[in-house]
């Protein structure tokens, strides 16, 4: 007799109705009961990580690196807000995201507007992926995290806590130390840097020992 499961894909499964699952993409593997297999076939699994990204921080980049980990696929949604002046246009700030990972074939970008459930629903994703830096911050994501769910009760909300080298991290401070001339080595990404100092007519520094 064979079965037809369809399992989410992660690095094991294990004890699941007597059957231990590896990192494949289609298998058979033997049951308890002789004679009996399963075929199991993954589904990809995709998050979306939201935000306006005026510009991309390190601390954005380490979210997605590190969010690569648990999914198959991240998308990152790029919010156009005509209501709120942006350093970078949309288009910049997507094309910033796209160039910094020309490379990794997982991770796509995108812009939006509107809903963020909606966006997600049309490609596909149930899973919203929110960098969570301080206390200060769960208060609206939470809200959101719940807003998000009540529109739609299938998606769920991931928070993420920063690596400790960018807890402090936000664009509104790199926008500050870029306007001000100081240093943005370990801020940010080089192509973001250079666009900074094209923005703001800055010279490039670096951290004094």
């Amino acid at each position: 007799m064979t079965m037809h499961l369809v399992a989410e894909k992660r690095r094991n499964f294990t004890n699941w109705d007597g059957i231990s699952l590896t990192k494949q993409n289609n298998f058979d593997t033997k049951l308890n009961n002789p004679g009996e297999r399963v075929h199991c076939v993954y589904m990809i699994k995709k998050a979306v990580y939201p935000g306006s990204f005026d510009p991309i921080t390190n601390g954005h980049v380490d979210i997605i690196r590190r969010g690569l980990e648990i999914f198959d696929e991240i998308l990152v949604a790029v919010l156009e807000n005509p209501k709120k002046e942006s350093l970078f246009s949309t288009k910049e700030r997507v094309d910033m995201i796209q160039e910094i990972f020309a490379h990794e074939e997982k991770v796509e970008v995108n812009s939006f507007h509107g809903l963020l459930v909606d966006f997600a629903n049309t490609h596909a994703s149930k899973m919203i992926i929110r960098g969570l830096r301080a206390i200060s911050d769960f208060e609206y994501e939470f809200q959101m995290a719940l807003m998000n769910r009540k529109l739609d009760p299938e998606i769920e909300t991931l928070f993420m806590m920063p690596s400790l080298n960018y807890s402090f991290l936000s664009s509104r401070l790199v926008k500050e130390v870029s306007m001000l001339g100081g240093c943005l080595e370990g801020l940010v990404p080089e192509e973001v840097e250079e666009k900074l100092r094209d923005k703001y007519k800055t010279s490039p520094k670096t951290n004094s020992k």
